[in-house]
């Protein structure tokens, strides 16, 4: 089993004849995704990615004529808040936003929209979500998962790839790996992964990767001691990072002693969760939990 993506995911994605668009989109192809159609406004009737996929004007043309029931979103910063919209307002209840740089007021807006219609945003600045062995949205590579039963959520991209990687080194297999973004501002937060992947009958173990910023480690802590009942580890970047300064994502910034690496792994070990040293540790504390 998975959650978000899987073989009956139907994928638009938006930017397709863009650099980013079309690259990616080739790759997920590859992984054995269902994209069933592309959307760039004024280039409707084309067909994308070495003729595979039928390029639409609009999401709402491209579900009308496809199905489609996930987006991708590979749009420049500007146009991305309205292109999440547009998702929406076609029916899409699934969105991924790989697009960075996006400004915290405008996806304030959106994120309420979002809300109020009951569409789930994953991202904005986020890699997406690999369904091991079913599908990928987003730019996370293929090549480095390993089918299994371990779950893992992630603020961080390049971290999300560092540890999926070890772990198949390991010889420790995912269900899925989802990255929900590093923005103050994202669609979906730590809780609402971990429950997914709680409710999950194939995924028996969870990974989470935090970072400095913020207290959504410290909140996911608390659920997971309510609620969470499987194996689980973790990690915390920006244990170095000085106070007052933004450390990669624009969410990661320590601000009036609150937000600390440490905070948030005192609250995970209270937590019961094995928190590791360095990303490579992860499959020995998952080994040690007893999976295999």
């Amino acid at each position: 089993m998975s959650i978000l993506v899987n073989a009956d995911t139907r994928l638009v994605v938006q930017g397709i004849t863009g650099r980013e668009g079309e690259f990616h989109s080739r790759a997920m192809l590859e992984y054995g995704t269902p994209i069933v159609a592309g959307m760039t406004p004024g280039k409707g009737g084309q067909m994308a990615v070495d003729g595979q996929v039928p390029v639409f004007n609009t999401v709402a043309e491209a579900v009308e004529e496809t199905g489609a029931n996930t987006s991708c979103i590979f749009v420049p910063a500007a146009g991305a808040p309205d292109s999440m919209l547009e998702a929406a307002e076609a029916g899409i209840r699934l969105i991924f936003c790989i697009t960075e740089g996006i400004p915290a007021l405008d996806m304030l807006q959106v994120y309420w929209i979002l809300r109020q219609q009951g569409v789930r945003l994953i991202g904005p600045n986020c890699p997406g979500a690999t369904s091991v062995g079913q599908a990928k949205v987003g730019i996370i590579p293929g090549d480095i998962h390993r089918p299994g039963s371990v779950g893992l959520v992630s603020r961080s991209g390049t971290l999300t790839y560092e540890v999926v990687q070890a772990m198949t080194d390991a010889g420790v297999g995912q269900t899925t790996c989802v990255g929900i973004g590093g923005d103050p501002i994202v669609g979906t937060n730590f809780i609402d992964i971990l429950d997914m992947f709680n409710q999950d009958p194939e995924t028996e173990a969870i990974v989470m990767i935090g970072e400095i910023g913020g207290d959504e480690e410290e909140q996911a802590a608390a659920f997971c001691a309510r609620e969470v009942r499987k194996p689980m580890a973790a990690f915390i970047a920006g244990r170095t990072a000085p106070p007052g300064r933004r450390m990669g994502h624009a969410g990661a910034i320590i601000s009036g002693g609150a937000g600390t690496a440490e905070s948030k792994r005192l609250a995970l070990q209270k937590a019961g969760i094995a928190v590791a040293d360095s990303p490579s540790q992860i499959p020995a504390l998952l080994r040690a939990a007893g999976v295999r």
